[in-house]
């Protein structure tokens, strides 16, 4: 209680101490974000009235892409470091999913319908219709691998293998979490984030989420700081806060029966590596693989390491 105490106090200094520098974070139009955000080979594909920000590369021959989908708070950049050691043979597909990143909220066909796991799913797999690809392997970090395994169970047919990485689903108690998420369930605060993001709010959440918070670079924070300031994103980012329920849909996993790679961050304070150990459990002849040092997101924190389990997983390895 003392300790929980001790962080709200240290929450209330970072407000006031910054709060006349809290003005100077509005939103940010996504055509000022563009050029520092979106250099090739990144393109914007319109889907129903959303326009959504993508990489696509490797091979066009390849008839089993791989869509990779990022977590809360992130974009399609947390995959970078993977991408070079899998284009060469395969067909990688990277996406901004709507309320993050360059996508941003969910518009035209989309407007309203919330940023539930199983509405991303339903509009990633729309995504994929208007680009031609039929049968793939989804992949998925936090969010993105709730997205990913929740598109198996709407499409098995169309998803061949499924890679989890520190991913959402299951029912977990967090040892830490972003103070940004805290906030954002807290009445008052959540209102004045719609509007105001401190930069050490944005560095705080990645120190969370490293196993090393030594790894997390300026540019990294200033990534994730400009990326969530793209206009809509802090309202749809504090909607699916407000409305996410831990392991809701938990019983579908035991569904799911294709071949399976569970990742883990063995220093995951966010998603604890129990939830991963029960991903291996409910999914019939899943593999687990634990990256000891490690965090909530191993791809950004050692893609080298991390990607070799992928590589053999898809037959790449050398």
């Amino acid at each position: 209680m003392k300790a929980l105490a001790l962080k709200l106090v240290g929450i209330l200094l970072i407000f006031s101490t910054i709060a006349l520098a809290l003005s100077r974070a509005p939103d940010l139009p996504v055509e000022a974000l563009v050029p520092r955000w979106a250099p090739a080979p990144s393109d914007f594909v319109d889907v129903k009235g959303q326009l959504v920000h993508l990489r696509d590369v490797g091979p066009r021959e390849d008839p089993l892409p791989l869509v990779l989908l990022h977590g809360t708070s992130a974009s399609l950049h947390t995959w970078e470091g993977w991408v070079p050691a899998l284009q060469p043979r395969r067909r990688v597909i990277t996406l901004d999913l709507p309320g993050f990143g360059l996508t941003g909220p969910f518009t035209g066909a989309y407007a309203n319908v919330g940023y539930s796991p199983d509405a991303q799913a339903k509009f990633v797999l729309d995504l994929l219709d208007q680009l031609g690809v039929q049968r793939f392997v989804a992949g998925g970090n936090s969010l993105g691998g709730g997205v990913a395994w929740r598109i198996a169970t709407q499409a098995p047919a169309r998803v061949e293998r499924l890679i989890l990485v520190d991913a959402e689903g299951l029912a977990f108690m967090p040892e830490e979490l972003p103070l940004g998420w805290m906030l954002a369930r807290v009445p008052v605060f959540n209102r004045l984030l719609k509007h105001l993001l401190p930069r050490e709010l944005v560095a705080q959440g990645l120190a969370t989420s490293y196993g090393d918070p030594q790894r997390i670079t300026p540019e990294l924070v200033d990534r994730y700081l400009e990326l969530t300031l793209r206009a809509g994103n802090r309202a749809a980012l504090l909607e699916w806060l407000q409305t996410v329920e831990l392991g809701k849909d938990a019983a579908r996993v035991q569904t799911l029966t294709l071949p399976t790679l569970i990742l883990w961050g063995g220093r995951d304070r966010v998603i604890p590596l129990a939830a991963g150990q029960e991903f291996q459990r409910r999914i019939a002849g899943s593999r687990l693989v634990v990256f000891d040092e490690l965090g909530h997101v191993p791809q950004e924190e050692d893609a080298a390491r991390s990607v070799q389990p992928v590589l053999e997983f898809l037959g790449l390895a050398p």
